[in-house]
């Protein structure tokens, strides 16, 4: 996408920056976006964790003077790891917040990770100041330790400590922002066509498919077509993050377009058009990589965990399905055989019944006739408020599904120094243990001149004429052993177990 750098000349207007909040579950992401729009989304989310990306422009003063920023709240936890990488890739400037009381967790790192990838600038919030007990100094060692070298610790990396409860800091994390949306010199094209990112997608019963865009230049307006790969919509209406209709909007601005012909990826990139032919072309390149890249890469003796989903949002199934990619072992694999949003229908369950798949939803329900189904046929339909733990549900029937393997382990090796009785099957004898162990019923293979010649089972066993249930690597014994080989001084015993191994 054609984005115009500082340096370009011509029609050029300053245009406001596009900030993304990353870090980990819980660090008060919503939180602090919450107190910057004097808005409460956190309740409204399941476990209070941020289920989809929100987009909404916000007038903030800095210094005295109205200054506009978007602001982009990614989800922190791991299932939206694709969420944020195409989040960073739509935004000006990255806010990374860390808990003042908790540090540096896994998705702090894989945030960061997803801002130096794309050369973003970001500023380090330290969030939760608010709290009794919290050390500063701690927390930023903490960073240095995990390369994120702010100012007063050897690095450039701005730092400013808030707390998005009760306000403090963040009038300077502002003006950090503007300071540094100053520095980028942002430009945007008005007379360009809008190019930008699909934010989010949803089904409406009533409108249709409806997606959130973020223009990163030029203007659309209504009349025009506007496409991603695999879908394309007329505008027939703007309306922007309030729920006001408009007749155009321009760049850094988030919108929302209805009447999609399909759903369009979240992280996607759109084009505006004016004729549908060039939407309609446009659209129909729809190449999914990720998807491609992982049918690729499974074995070709997997076996198969099929599953089909249904979700809320596109963007929600969107994330979804990168993470049951990702849930897979050298021996078996998750397959998507059915996909969509909307609630589980009949049609869901005769899919899933054919070949006796996993039924899932994301924030929706079964209606009538599926619940019907699944229940005659026995067919367990499971529904979630929260994604990771729908993640962890398939994990676990995963583990259940994948085949165990038996493997031979060798525990000890015996040498046979002499042949004190046989009786039967049953011989006494006596030995020196050269490797590892031997246990009371254990199993030991027999072996002469390097040739396995059969095997035995240990009845009893002596050391220093005192019964035992095992003897160790260096000392001498005596063996009560059951076998029909009989045995004569220099045979080698091997005692072995069999242990189960999991593929991971």
């Amino acid at each position: 996408m054609k984005i115009p750098s500082k340096k370009e000349i011509g029609n050029l207007l300053s245009r406001s920056p596009i900030v993304v909040v990353m870090g980990h579950i819980d660090h008060g992401k919503s939180t602090l976006l919450d107190y910057i729009r004097k808005t409460n989304t956190t309740k409204k989310e399941a476990g209070g964790i941020t289920q989809h990306v929100s987009a909404y422009e916000a007038e903030v003063t800095v210094s005295g003077e109205e200054r506009k920023m978007t602001f982009l709240d990614t989800p922190g936890h791991e299932a939206f790891c694709s969420v944020r990488e195409r989040s960073a890739q739509v935004a000006d400037i990255a806010v990374l917040i860390v808990s003042a009381e908790d540090g540096v967790k896994p998705q702090t790192i894989e945030a960061l990770n997803c801002i130096t990838k794309g050369s973003m600038p970001f500023i380090v919030a330290l969030n939760k100041i608010d709290r009794t007990g919290v050390n500063l100094d701690k927390v930023k060692q903490d960073l240095a330790e995990n390369g994120i070298l702010v100012e007063g610790w050897g690095g450039t990396v701005p730092i400013v400590a808030i707390s998005g409860k009760t306000g403090e800091g963040v009038p300077e994390l502002l003006e950090m922002i503007a300071l540094q949306s100053d520095i980028e010199e942002l430009k945007g094209d008005p007379s360009a066509l809008a190019e930008g990112f699909v934010i989010e997608s949803d089904l409406n019963p009533k409108q249709g498919i409806s997606a959130t865009l973020l223009i990163k230049n030029g203007t659309l307006k209504t009349g025009m077509f506007v496409a991603t790969h695999g879908a394309y919509a007329p505008i027939r209406a703007i309306e922007n993050y309030k729920g006001e209709n408009l007749q155009e909007a321009s760049f850094s601005s988030p919108v929302k377009i209805v009447g999609w012909s399909a759903g369009p990826s979240v992280g996607s990139q759109f084009k505006t058009l004016l004729k549908k032919e060039d939407a309609l072309e446009f659209a129909a390149k729809n190449i999914d990589l990720e998807i491609k890249e992982y049918q690729e890469n499974i074995p070709s003796d997997s076996a198969f965990l099929e599953v089909v989903v249904k979700a809320d949002t596109f963007g929600s199934l969107n994330a979804i399905e990168h993470e049951l990619l990702k849930l897979r072992n050298p021996k078996i694999a998750v397959k998507i055989i059915s996909k969509g949003v909307g609630n589980i229908t009949e049609k869901d369950l005769k899919v899933a019944n054919i070949k006796n798949s996993l039924v899932l939803g994301f924030n929706i329900e079964a209606d009538k006739s599926a619940q019907a189904l699944a229940m005659r046929d026995n067919t367990e339909i499971k529904t979630y408020k929260i994604i990771y733990e729908l993640i962890d549900y398939v994990k676990e029937k995963i583990k259940e599904n994948t085949p165990v393997e038996t493997v031979k382990t060798v525990t000890g090796i015996v040498k046979i120094i002499r042949i004190f009785s046989k009786n039967k099957d049953k011989q006494v004898l006596g030995g020196r243990i050269e490797e590892g162990e031997i246990k009371l019923g254990g199993v030991v293979e027999i072996l002469r001149r390097d040739s396995i010649i059969g095997t035995g089972k240990i009845k009893e066993l002596q050391t220093q004429k005192i019964k035992t249930n095992i003897v160790k690597e260096g000392q001498e014994f005596g063996m009560m052993l059951e076998s029909k080989i009989e045995l004569v001084a220099g045979d080698i015993l091997k005692a072995t177990s069999l242990i189960k191994q999991e593929s991971h």
